[in-house]
């Protein structure tokens, strides 16, 4: 059973959505450094489309996307309510910690996909030296490479 810890409506996370973040909890990367590491805990409110219904509910058609941050411990669950989210009208996203995606991961699911373990000295996705990328998920289900969007150029 995958839960959420708490959530909140974003504006950077993904590139020109206004998006609600789900975070969820259980993650089992647990990266050296992690600004979340509350979430490493399996505790929370069960994430299933009920509770997704709710929190839409509160934000209506403000909110173009719904980004489940983490999720790494069930990804089949992530695939469904992503496959949920869409038919709901709203672009879904996917922040994971792996190095790369399941092999089983239906890509068309999603809009957006970020892949990639916190490396402290490399830094986050506004990092120039960033080993995360962030992808736009085409009609076809393929990645297109669009961290530049979020990075930070000095």
């Amino acid at each position: 059973m995958m839960k959420f810890a708490s959530y909140d409506i974003v504006f950077q996370e993904v590139p020109g959505e206004v998006t609600l973040a789900v975070n969820i909890t259980g993650c089992p990367n647990r990266c050296p450094g992690c600004h979340s590491p509350h979430l490493w805990a399996d505790d929370g409110i069960e994430l299933d489309k009920q509770a997704l219904t709710g929190l839409l509910a509160d934000y209506g058609r403000g909110v173009t996307c719904v980004a489940l941050m983490g999720g790494d411990a069930t990804p089949g669950e992530v695939y469904e309510l992503a496959q949920w989210i869409k038919q709901q009208g709203y672009k879904s996203a996917w922040y994971s910690g792996r190095d790369k995606l399941p092999g089983d991961c239906p890509t068309g699911r999603f809009d957006y996909i970020k892949v990639g373990p916190y490396i402290e000295h490399l830094g986050g996705l506004k990092s120039p030296t960033t080993n995360q990328r962030m992808y736009h998920v085409a009609a076809d289900g393929t990645l297109e490479d669009i961290t530049y969007k979020l990075q930070t150029h000095r």
